[in-house]
């Protein structure tokens, strides 16, 4: 089997001539290169003009092979072969090395490229291509072709240190600029216009060389930003910006299989991102990575899921009574997906809506989410290429596993496992009931073994403190109903303001209090899932211990008693600027720990205190006072009942409650 390798295109931001320099402190030998031990010049010619220099090289290497495998073929050293084209008008240079040892048994071609960048004619890029093909080699030929091509790659990374290094030594001696080529003439009528100017002349060509030089280092010097890859290119420090750190032989089969797309494939190619997510998933096989990849991109096309984020619309239904939503991002700025799946009524949403809707439904969340993955790209400055799932299982039982919900979520399982691979980077499974188990046995078999891997699993309560949630999730981001630190507090930029709020206290009594600060968290704020909306930044207690009540923030709404039942309306006038703080607390006979409402989002529409003995539901809105009439008319309608899809699966303490989110 030929074994092929591609580089990516590499870039020195230093032009053509001062890296045709650098590289020629290559030879005879280099000892930045350890396996290359030396080099004779074999045949040397250049054209009339001197545009054209050719020179051909016998290069003699050590290959880190085992001293067995030596003494079986009879030689210590292996030699190559290398031809150099530098076309100095052009200002290019081509390398061809091919082996000279064991030429019958194996053959290794090697291109290598410099060029001068497309964008900015005083940047170098490099590019290099190889192939592999072992005949026969005394009955080791597994072994050779995994020593070539560990010591191939070995090289390839230190080729470009190597470069750096010389031009870094030639810069240290002064030399930071080389006049290009001229032809001849115009070189002898600048030779002789100098001669005749004399002194001044020749000063004048110093300070013109020296300005030269100074532009050259201007250039070469800041550290800019990689540039965008040409369409059918592949930058490497673009890769390692967008996509990540692989290794020289990812990096070939990324672009290998990038160029057979652009070859082959007929419309829209996939973004990089999208095609090294299938490598991964079969390991860098390439040819099953095609395969895999060929087979989604007819079934993007077929079910046109480009553009299922323009154009799916939830059932209202399913917008009532799914019980999940996006969470900000996890610790290492994934994406985070919140799912209260023991809380829905899966039975329900199967029967009202069928399985086709909730399969679209999951895919959108799959599209969404690799849309946030390159926000956040942008956004942290490092890669960002696969999102968090916190999956919550309080609730789950017997009903669950009703035989075509399953099926459901198999087939779902099966459609995401072939078409959304490795995008998946970490699955929290919390609060796993006994019933657990079963679906688990039902389910993992048709879970990838690199996915399953990925999976979390808390049972009970022991996914509090360490080793637990906040060693992925920030405190400020763990929901309230699991133990977190949540608050939602609402800005309010100019005075006359009013804040509504509408809320049902589904379980236990609750105190309602409102606050006002003029104090904001040190931390920036970040993007809410709901408009007027901000909350508290990474570990921010927004009332804390060190907050004095009449100093850093007052009472604007007397504490307002709530039972258990009741449905409460209200709005506040604000009067001045500032943050005002929503905040519910578990109103008992005895001193307990208040906590407060969680960030206003589609998955935490259910309040519930650490303890679990009180569940609220609510929706606030903030509304300008000119457009306030005193009542609640503006508002959406609330419900507050529990899951009716299927009274006759679902009983009275089995019940869930359903999202105020304004949509």
């Amino acid at each position: 089997m030929v074994q092929k390798y591609q580089s990516p295109v590499r870039v020195y931001k230093y032009p053509f001539e001062l890296v045709m320099a650098a590289y020629e402190k290559r030879f005879p030998t280099c000892p930045e290169i350890p396996v290359f031990l030396g080099s004779e010049i074999l045949r040397e010619s250049k054209s009339d003009d001197g545009a054209i220099h050719i020179i051909e090289r016998s290069c003699k290497l050590n290959v880190d092979a085992p001293r067995l495998l030596k003494k079986i073929a009879g030689v210590e050293y292996v030699f190559f072969i290398q031809k150099n084209t530098v076309n100095w008008k052009e200002r290019t240079l081509v390398i061809e090395a091919h082996n000279e040892t064991f030429a019958n048994r194996v053959i290794v071609l090697e291109t290598c490229n410099y060029s001068v960048h497309p964008e900015n004619e005083d940047w170098t890029c490099f590019e290099q291509s190889a192939s592999l093909d072992i005949k026969s080699f005394f009955g080791f030929e597994n072994t050779v072709e995994k020593i070539a091509m560990k010591q191939y790659t070995a090289n390839i990374k230190r080729g470009k240190e190597v470069i750096e290094h010389y031009l870094k030594e030639l810069i240290s001696q002064g030399i930071t600029f080389i006049p290009r080529w001229t032809p001849p003439a115009v070189q002898r009528a600048v030779d002789e216009a100098t001669s005749t100017a004399g002194d001044s002349g020749s000063a004048l060509t110093e300070c013109s060389s020296h300005r030269s030089g100074k532009e050259q280092r201007g250039t070469a010097s800041p550290p800019l930003e990689a540039s965008t890859p040409d369409a059918d290119k592949l930058d490497s420090d673009y890769i390692e910006r967008y996509l990540g750190q692989l290794t020289p032989m990812q990096e070939s089969c990324l672009i290998r299989l990038r160029q057979w797309l652009q070859e082959t494939h007929k419309g829209k190619i996939p973004k990089d991102e999208h095609i090294l997510r299938f490598l991964r998933a079969r390991d860098f096989n390439i040819d099953k990575a095609r395969e895999m990849l060929c087979q989604s991109l007819m079934w993007r096309k077929q079910y046109q899921v480009d553009y299922i984020l323009q154009t799916w619309r939830p059932p209202s239904l399913l917008e009532e009574y799914y019980t999940g939503g996006w969470h900000y991002q996890d610790k290492d700025g994934r994406p985070l997906y919140i799912l209260r799946l023991g809380q829905m009524d899966t039975k329900g949403l199967v029967k009202a809506l069928g399985e086709e809707s909730l399969l679209r439904h999951v895919l959108s969340i799959n599209e969404e989410g690799q849309k946030r993955c390159e926000e956040n790209t942008n956004l942290f400055g490092r890669p960002i290429m696969s999102w968090t799932c916190l999956v919550d299982l309080e609730g789950l039982n017997m009903r669950h596993l009703w035989r075509p919900g399953v099926k459901a979520l198999l087939r779902t399982i099966e459609v995401v496992e072939d078409n959304y691979p490795e995008t998946l980077g970490r699955l929290l499974i919390v609060r796993a009931p006994r019933v657990f188990p079963v679906l688990w046995t039902l389910v993992s078999p048709f879970i990838n073994e690199n996915t399953r891997q990925k999976f979390l699993i808390y049972s009970g309560n022991n996914y509090q403190g360490p080793g637990g949630l906040v060693d992925y999730l920030d405190k400020d981001v763990i929901p309230d109903f699991l133990g977190g630190e949540c608050v939602v507090v609402v800005e309010i930029l100019e005075g006359e303001s009013v804040i509504t709020w509408d809320f049902d206290i589904l379980k236990g009594d609750v105190v309602f209090s409102l606050f006002h600060s003029k104090r904001a968290p040190e931390t920036s704020w970040k993007e809410p899932a709901v408009p007027n909306a901000l909350t508290a930044g990474d570990n921010v207690q927004l009332i804390g211990k060190s907050w004095i009540l009449g100093v850093d923030y007052s009472r604007v709404e007397s504490p307002l008693i709530c039972r258990e039942g009741e449905s409460i309306q209200g709005s506040h006038v604000t009067r001045w600027p500032g943050f005002y703080i929503l905040q519910w607390k578990m109103h008992s006979p005895t001193p307990c720990a208040g906590t407060s409402l969680p960030r206003v989002d589609d998955v935490l529409a259910t309040l519930q205190v650490s303890n679990h003995k009180c569940k609220i539901m609510y929706y606030y809105e903030v509304l300008a006072s000119k457009e306030f009439r005193g009542s609640m008319t503006s508002l959406e309608s609330c419900n507050s009942g529990f899951s009716q899809l299927s009274v006759a699966t679902t009983s009275s303490n089995q019940s869930q409650s359903s999202s105020l989110v304004s949509r």
